[in-house]
């Protein structure tokens, strides 16, 4: 579609943000993948237990008639914990670290407004980086749309991690 925009957000585990993202009115799709590294063509197990410098994130795919940027933005702040510098939730590395890849000054400076209005007055506590986007590498198809897949084992994951809970602290 010729209005389709992309966007690019690493939030922890991708499965997790892939869900958050393609649950919102006017996103097409989500994509997990990895990105931020210096490694071509990044497999999982490269990214997860070496050192690639990728980030797992995902590719959000969006109409911006329906949704914006900035709303975009505000999704991803509410499904992550900004100040963790270890990883995400039981997620622990530099793959599980929180970021967004702008493409352009507009996106980086919506970045940065984004923070202003969720009106947090510890926002220099934030540990989420700001990334100029290099190239985006979709992950293994057994990835991709984890959530719907495998329900059971994702649900599991998900609450065991403690990642609802977590996110229920920071931002209620």
């Amino acid at each position: 579609m010729a209005d389709e925009k992309k966007a690019y957000f690493a939030g922890g585990c991708f499965w997790c943000v892939e869900e958050a993202f393609e649950q919102t009115s006017g996103v097409i799709k989500a994509i997990s993948g990895y990105t931020g590294g210096y490694v071509k063509n990044p497999t999982y197990e490269q990214v997860t237990y070496k050192n690639t410098g990728h980030y797992e994130a995902v590719e959000v795919v969006y109409d911006p008639k329906k949704v914006s940027y900035d709303q975009l933005l505000d999704i991803f702040w509410k499904n992550i914990d900004p100040y963790d510098a270890q990883g995400q939730f039981c997620d622990k590395g530099s793959s599980y670290l929180t970021a967004v890849f702008y493409q352009n000054d507009e996106e980086k400076n919506a970045f940065e407004n984004s923070k202003k209005r969720l009106g947090k007055p510890d926002i220099a506590n934030f540990v989420t980086h700001i990334k100029k986007l290099d190239i985006f590498y979709p992950a293994e198809d057994y990835h991709q749309d984890y959530y719907k897949k495998n329900p059971i084992r994702y649900k599991l994951y998900k609450n065991g991690c403690g990642r609802v809970e977590r996110l229920k602290k920071i931002w209620d």
